[in-house]
């Protein structure tokens, strides 16, 4: 089996919307893709820490338990909809005291995503003929994930940042925030269907 198939079910993956491009969205609006790059390095490191978790065997184990899953689900769902919540109302920017989230932030952030979860776990099920062992697919699948991400994730910061760059009144900042935060929200109701 090639890895060209794993290559393009990780980019689809990575680009698409999702929870994590949109908060590398309002991050780069807001912040700028500089400052941003610590939580941005933070969602694609945690991308790739996700894979290496569920090649090594992780996600099964997670299957095992639906609890689990349950629970992952309702605390990444209720901690998505409350950022989505303060990037709806968030405003324009108000000078210099405001900071991005961190790597730390990042990480965590892609770890309680459910999405990140699917998709990494229908990687290792998809995927697991192109290594030899859970070691081998963990490394094939932390090193795809994570590059990945961090290229799309990037993209999306800088999108972002040329978006920020053309907002000029509140109520452009309004628009724009509330859109960002209702897409991350939906993002929560796609993780329920």
């Amino acid at each position: 089996m090639t890895i060209w198939p794993l290559l393009v079910f990780v980019a689809v993956s990575a680009f698409t919307p999702g929870a994590a491009t949109v908060i590398a969205i309002a991050s780069g609006a807001r912040f700028g893709f500089l400052r941003s790059l610590p939580l941005v390095a933070g969602l694609g490191g945690g991308l790739g820490l996700l894979g290496c978790l569920v090649g090594s065997g992780l996600g099964t184990a997670l299957v095992m338990v639906p609890s689990a899953q349950g629970v992952l689900r309702a605390v990444g769902s209720a901690y998505l909809l409350c950022l989505a919540w303060r990037i709806a109302g968030a405003g324009p920017p108000r000078g210099g005291t405001a900071k991005p989230g961190g790597m730390l932030l990042g990480l965590l952030l892609t770890l309680q995503n459910p999405k990140a979860w699917a998709v990494t776990l229908s990687a290792a099920a998809s995927f697991s003929d192109l290594a030899d062992g859970p070691a081998g697919l963990a490394l094939l699948l932390g090193t795809s994930f994570g590059a990945c991400a961090l290229l799309a994730l990037s993209f999306w910061c800088i999108a972002g940042q040329e978006m920020g760059r053309r907002l000029r009144r509140r109520g452009q900042w309004a628009v724009v925030n509330g859109v960002l935060g209702a897409l991350l929200a939906a993002s929560v109701i796609l993780i329920w269907l």
